[in-house]
């Protein structure tokens, strides 16, 4: 209410500047024709001022705003990727039994960087993501994760994010399987039920860390493309 009464009076005094300085101009001059002639002037003009601002300007500045929180974003997901997400991804992998697979399929054959980007994508959207518990290395992974415990909470604070829902729920992801592996003193000899808890943690990260991992990947890919272009 204090920001819309401070507007409505800003509105009111602008309105009786406006007013004053009209009637200054005809008390000098005697001259309404000349004062409505420009008066009905500036307010047609007022109509395409409020496209130019509203609708174009407003829209680059929206546009270059959000280019430059991409930037950041992307920023945030290459030091998540440096730090924790690579070397995850690639202890998560080595438990996965069509992870050999996938190198022999696209390893053999040549193909364009765009190309095999997309039938990894393809190969990826319907992979089951299972993985081979009995190789779990739960003490390794969980020192892994805890010795990274204060940069993946520094990441969630991080305001940039909130652009960016799918990479957030898997940093999330990470976030709790790191909280229930360092909530047990020893990881050797579970409960049953506390193993199957555990194996679908790791399960849901890895399905969303390869689908980021990805996702990032293409971006280097768009990134580097536009510095050739750029050279």
């Amino acid at each position: 209410m204090k920001r819309l009464s401070w507007q409505v009076w800003l509105g009111v005094i602008l309105l009786l500047l406006s007013i004053l300085v009209y009637y200054i101009h005809y008390l000098i001059f005697r001259d309404l024709h000349h004062i409505f002639i420009y008066m009905f002037g500036d307010l047609a003009f007022v109509f395409i001022e409020v496209l130019l601002v509203t609708l174009i300007i407003h829209h680059l500045l929206s546009r270059m705003a959000r280019k430059a929180r991409l930037k950041k974003l992307n920023m945030v997901i290459g030091a998540f990727f440096s730090e924790v997400g690579s070397r995850l991804l690639e202890m998560l992998s080595e438990l996965d039994p069509d992870t050999e697979k996938l190198q022999k399929e696209f390893g053999t054959e040549r193909r364009s960087p765009e190309e095999e980007l997309r039938q990894v994508s393809q190969w990826l959207s319907s992979h089951k993501h299972n993985l081979d518990e009995s190789d779990v290395d739960w003490e390794g992974l969980k020192v892994f994760l805890v010795a990274k415990r204060n940069f993946l909470l520094r990441l969630l604070e991080n305001g940039n994010l909130l652009e960016h829902e799918s990479f957030t729920d898997m940093l999330w992801a990470v976030f709790h399987l790191t909280e229930e592996l360092e909530s047990r003193d020893s990881l050797r000899s579970l409960p049953d039920e506390d193993y199957r808890h555990l194996r679908g943690d790791i399960k849901r990260v890895y399905g969303q860390l390869a689908r980021q991992w990805l996702d990032y990947m293409e971006h280097l890919k768009i990134g580097r493309a536009s510095c050739r272009e750029r050279v």
